[in-house]
């Protein structure tokens, strides 16, 4: 039983500048949760930054929701009784991140995030399968009753090793990609329908397949159909692209055009319902992401990790500011649904929203059982019943299968310490079409090289783990 005004929750990668400062902002502005955050991280000293950062904001008339944070030595110490556990972290540094993205460039393979799937997210989930292995058991150990929501990519992979491990988990993973398509559907109700005040929450979708590669077979909006004015629409925008709301996001990095949906609805038939950024990664890599003008051609932008290096050091200046007082944390909430979705999970409300959970109800009956997939679920007290979603179409499923088939052989691989199966796992990604299995298996080679850092023995034995 909860008590919503008590609660536990242990945040591994509590260090964050990222996830955590939106996590206690939404928090603070819910007056119908309290309770303690445990913040745990590698580096402790970020973790005690964010402590100092989230005890300064839950002070504040400003905030509704009262919070005690706390930075916890160990990870037995976050978890220990814990209600709800929240995993965000970054699974080694920029330097492996770099490899996982740039090496493959030798080969003409460009990769637009490079962590979910490509050469990079094959190599990022050899690293984040171990240590997530590592947190299933401890989950086991000290708290295996609580609620555990994944933030970290890959997600299927995370989410899949915490079943492997612990088949009796309560976990889920959280994606905001398919807030981003509703956005974009209710700029385009507002629009059609010169409905002024349509919000996202107005827009009622069917979300079928895998994170990151997600489709739409159904949308609605106030008792309209939304399918066939998103036909009209894409056919509209098709050359010039359209951002959502008609404002594009101020960074570069990640201004969208959303031209690979279009493209993709009109192959498909569907609405494909993440950014773009991530959906040319699951399509072949002669299609969007031949080289980086090509990306520019279709309105999206790769983001390198020199980018990312750049951003993080603007965070580390906030984070200063926020720790000295010199600045306040900004309230504006993030339209991210992780508080609403413990809110329900706390029997305070019911929410149905995307989630992503083992494949084991059916949700998707042409996807293997055992894949991590991406669909519709009720959230209500201490529950969550996936909703039946639907068979893909023939096309789609042709799509996702091999990606489906992936997130298994890299598990395997990641346990087994096996480079076979990663080279299996290479020639299978479409982004990869085109090379040679000898070019593939020197470049997986080279990128295992570039992360043993963080990989298990096995990996440097070049034995079985």
């Amino acid at each position: 039983m909860f008590d919503p005004t008590t609660l536990t929750i242990a945040y591994i990668g509590g260090g964050s500048r990222a996830w955590a400062w939106t996590f206690m902002t939404d928090l603070a502005l819910d007056a119908a949760l309290g309770g303690v955050i445990r913040l745990y991280d590698i580096d402790e000293a970020a973790a005690k930054s964010n402590e100092l950062i989230g005890n300064r904001l839950s002070g504040t008339r400003r905030s509704a929701g009262k919070w005690r944070y706390v930075t916890a030595p160990t990870l037995r110490d976050a978890l220990m009784g814990a209600d709800f556990v929240v995993i965000s972290i970054l699974p080694g540094t920029f330097e492996q991140m770099k490899a996982d993205v740039h090496l493959p460039e030798r080969l003409g393979i460009y990769q637009s995030v490079g962590d979910t799937t490509g050469p990079g997210g094959i190599i990022r989930a050899l690293r984040t399968v171990p240590m997530y292995v590592g947190f299933a058991e401890a989950i086991r150990e000290y708290s295996p009753n609580a609620w555990v929501i994944n933030y970290t990519n890959p997600m299927g992979l995370c989410v899949r090793t915490l079943y492997h491990v612990f088949p009796q988990m309560k976990a889920f993973g959280c994606c905001h990609e398919v807030f981003g398509a509703q956005s974009l559907l209710k700029a385009m109700a507002r629009r059609e329908l010169s409905i002024a005040d349509v919000e996202r929450g107005d827009i009622h979708v069917n979300v079928l397949g895998i994170n990151h590669f997600t489709w739409f077979d159904r949308a609605s909006c106030r008792g309209h159909d939304l399918m066939p004015m998103y036909a009209r629409f894409a056919d509209a925008f098709y050359d010039e692209g359209f951002s959502n709301d008609g404002d594009p996001m101020p960074d570069k990095c990640f201004t969208c055009r959303n031209r690979v949906k279009f493209d993709l609805f009109r192959k498909y038939g569907w609405i494909a319902a993440a950014g773009d950024r991530h959906l040319a990664e699951f399509m072949p890599g002669d299609l969007y992401l031949k080289n980086p003008q090509t990306a520019e051609s279709w309105g999206f932008h790769l983001t390198s990790v020199d980018w990312r290096v750049g951003d993080l050091r603007r965070r580390l200046q906030k984070s200063a500011e926020l720790v000295s007082g010199a600045r306040e944390m900004d309230l504006t909430p993030s339209g991210e649904e992780g508080i609403l979705l413990i809110k329900a999970l706390c029997g305070l409300t019911r929410v149905v929203s995307n989630v992503n959970l083992p494949n084991t109800a059916g949700q998707i009956p042409n996807l293997p059982r055992e894949t991590v997939v991406e669909t519709n679920a009720l959230f209500s007290f201490d529950a969550i019943r996936p909703v039946p979603a639907g068979e893909l179409t023939e096309d789609i499923q042709g799509l996702i299968l091999p990606h489906a088939q992936n997130q298994t052989e890299i598990l395997g691989a990641a346990l087994r310490c096996d480079t076979e199966a990663v080279y299996r796992a290479f020639g299978r990604d479409p982004l990869a079409c085109g090379r040679s299995a000898r070019e593939l298996r020197e470049l997986a080679d080279d990128m295992i090289r570039a992360t043993l850092k963080y990989l298990p023995d096995g990996w440097k034995r070049g034995a079985t783990c």
